[in-house]
């Protein structure tokens, strides 16, 4: 890198990033930016905050089916259901099927790795902090709000109850199907804290079953797509030779159990989600404003219209009208 300098002068180069950053202006435009994120943080912050009180006022029961008890319930019933009924006919019969079966689902298994997910939704959460949106047109700022709150709301969740799933995993010391001919399906080695024991829960599939949940609760319409989609991501890690089927639906239940409870703690508060007299938890963005807001996006995209809102006509005090 170099900078040029007048006429009959030789080039000068920048002694570090930082000199070359200040003279060509890249140091006070990323200052400006993480101003902006800053002051665009606090906003975040505060409005939390201030959502707080409403959710110690608005204490909705839980109904039955969703209080821990009745999850733990459903949970034990489940996982005690697979280990005795499938994890023991499960690895011998999938290593008899045809390899073209096992190559098909190993194509989609790693669709279940949390750090695609973590990265589209945390860069989406980042640009949007770093946005001028005060300026912005109406249904922009909409959508923008919107999606700051649900990216944010899949990254949380894919991420914490990732974090879970690893501490469970690598806790309990479940022996993987690899060592089925050595030490049987149920072989567990508490805090072997080796990657031959971390079988239980599968962390994809608690991966799987929090970002199904979160997509299915922010696109209800599109909710059973989704799951079905969801089940065959999760169990292509039975396919594949790295989980039980048990391991499957303790991960999935795990992703999915934090992804309703972190739903319902927003919902509470009004923050991108609400309750429904019925107790059910669903959008606050409607159908009809969501695709408002795409058309709004896509005109601005295309260039039809400015993303900033129109600011009103100022005539001077000396100017008189003709």
């Amino acid at each position: 890198m170099s900078i040029r300098e007048p006429d009959g002068c030789p080039e000068r180069r920048p002694e570090s990033w930082l000199e070359f950053m200040s003279e060509t202006g890249l140091q006070a435009k990323l200052k400006r930016i993480v101003g902006r994120m800053d002051g665009n943080f606090r906003q975040v912050r505060q409005l939390i905050a201030g959502r707080a009180e409403r959710a110690e006022r608005f204490r909705d029961p839980l109904r039955p089916g969703q209080r821990p008890q009745d999850i733990f319930a459903v949970l034990l019933f489940t996982v005690g259901l697979a280990v005795v009924v499938l994890d023991i006919p499960t690895y011998p019969w999938i290593r008899s099927l045809p390899p073209a079966y096992l190559n098909t689902f190993a194509t989609f298994t790693d669709l279940g790795k949390a750090h695609w997910i973590l990265w589209t939704s945390g860069v989406i959460c980042l640009a949007l902090l770093a946005q001028e949106t005060g300026k912005w047109r109406f249904r922009l700022r909409m959508a923008a709000g919107a999606a700051f709150t649900y990216g944010g709301f899949i990254f949380f969740t894919v991420a914490a109850s990732g974090v879970l799933s690893v501490i469970l995993k690598w806790s309990l010391g479940r022996a993987r199907p690899k060592l089925y001919d050595q030490v049987g399906p149920v072989e567990f080695d508490f805090f072997a804290f080796h990657g031959s024991y971390t079988s239980f829960p599968s962390g994809h599939s608690t991966t799987v079953g929090a970002f199904a949940a979160a997509l299915a609760l922010i696109f209800p319409s599109w909710r059973w797509l989704i799951l079905v989609a969801a089940f065959w991501v999760a169990f292509s890690r039975c396919f594949v030779g790295a989980h039980y089927p048990s391991d499957v639906i303790a991960g999935t239940l795990l992703g999915v159990t934090f992804t309703f409870f972190t739903a319902r703690a927003l919902a509470r508060r009004r923050l991108g989600f609400h309750i429904t007299p019925e107790g059910r938890i669903e959008p606050i963005m409607s159908a009809r404003s969501a695709k408002a807001c795409v058309r709004e996006i896509w005109r601005t995209w295309l260039g039809r219209q400015t993303a900033r809102r129109a600011e009103p006509m100022r005539e001077s005090h000396d100017q008189q009208p003709q």
